[in-house]
């Protein structure tokens, strides 16, 4: 297991470096407290849950129309981009992240099935469930085998192998923000095993089809259809379209890799994790996760992966109930010595730019 190097996480590494010294039993024991927790909210769901996702569905549907409606207006410009942008980050956070990882099939509506969903992004529902839900849920932190680890493109952990390329980290990053829903569509293609020659472009045949017509869907939407309704507003439009989708972009990125990146989150060997037990992959996740703090908006904006810890604890339960079990959770991490990784989003945000920065230098064993 390694935590990525910075001077102030020191405290955390002492804490996880105690944590590897609990018994097989502590950690069935630790286990067998979490699907305690996990069995009580599937127990209690109920109309209470139902209610909230389609009250989330009605609001996100309202910003949209609101949002393409004040397109026609050039003065309301501004606003047409923020409700828009309202729109486009509550589809893909708190709706169809969630809806898609199966947190509402128990409802057995098709509209919020995680078998049928598909978001407003250009990457295809089937392929990010594939990526996301499986690899990267299944295999958190683990490296060599969570390629959310950087996400193909940054070192983002001291075991990763320097190479001059990663001299460019921080611009890599820029543009994976800016760029952030390609980046994920482009995800499954890997295409740094494909450079690397671990993989070949036949690989990839089956994934083509399915991401080229995601792809045509959503540009003639954004960049033709809806600008084009508007008449001599199209560009005003178009630019709008590309602004809220820039701006969820910006968001989604910096939400997800403050619950990844930050100081003190740490990785792991295919070693230490084989043969894992139940326990042991709960405790994976918590050490591999980091929550932000926030007001109820904001948890509602981040798609309640501000909770990132127990979105990867039981990424199946609807996330509206993370805020509600996160103080157990912390209760017992502390009565088993398991570091659980929280602060305010600035806080974080400057520990995952400042790990981006770091990880583009060569280790000093290196440099010298």
């Amino acid at each position: 297991m390694s935590i990525p190097y910075q001077d102030e996480t020191f405290e955390a590494r002492e804490v996880v470096e105690e944590v590897t010294k609990l018994s097989a039993e502590q950690l069935d024991a630790f286990g067998a407290e979490m699907d305690a927790i996990r069995q009580r909210v599937i127990a209690d769901l109920g109309q209470a849950d139902r209610d909230y996702i389609h009250n989330v569905v009605k609001a996100q549907r309202a910003f949209e129309v609101a949002g393409r409606a004040l397109f026609y207006l050039p003065p309301a410009w501004p606003l047409a981009v923020a409700s828009l942008s309202v729109s486009k980050i509550l589809d893909n956070m708190e709706i169809g992240h969630n809806v898609m990882h199966g947190q509402y099939d128990w409802m057995n509506e098709p509209g919020l099935s995680s078998r049928q969903f598909d978001w407003d992004n250009v990457c295809p529902g089937e392929q990010w469930k594939y990526s996301h839900n499986y690899i990267h849920h299944t295999f958190t932190n683990i490296l060599g085998k969570d390629r959310d680890i950087g996400y193909g493109i940054l070192r983002m952990d001291e075991d990763q192998k320097w190479h001059p390329y990663y001299l460019g980290n921080p611009v890599y990053a820029f543009l994976l923000m800016v760029f952030f829903e390609w980046g994920v569509a482009m995800h499954d293609l890997e295409v740094e095993n494909i450079v690397s020659g671990k993989r070949s472009l036949d690989d990839n045949k089956a994934l083509y089809p399915g991401l080229m017509k995601k792809i045509r869907r959503q540009a003639l939407k954004d960049y033709v259809l809806f600008p084009a309704l508007t008449g001599p507003l199209f560009p005003l439009t178009l630019a709008g379209n590309a602004t809220a989708n820039l701006i969820r972009n910006v968001w989604a990125f910096n939400i997800i890799f403050c619950g990844h990146f930050p100081a003190g989150v740490a990785t792991f060997s295919e070693e230490e994790c084989e043969d894992e037990s139940r326990g042991h992959w709960y405790y994976r996740q918590i050490l591999g996760s980091a929550n932000i703090t926030g007001g109820k908006l904001f948890h509602l904006m981040s798609g309640n992966l501000s909770h990132q810890i127990e979105h990867h604890l039981f990424p199946d339960l609807p996330a509206r109930r993370y805020p509600e079990i996160a103080g157990e959770v912390r209760e017992i991490c502390e009565r088993y010595g398991i570091a659980y990784n929280t602060g305010p989003l600035h806080k974080q945000l400057g520990s995952v730019a400042k790990k981006i920065c770091k990880m583009a230098l060569p280790p000093k064993k290196q440099a010298d």
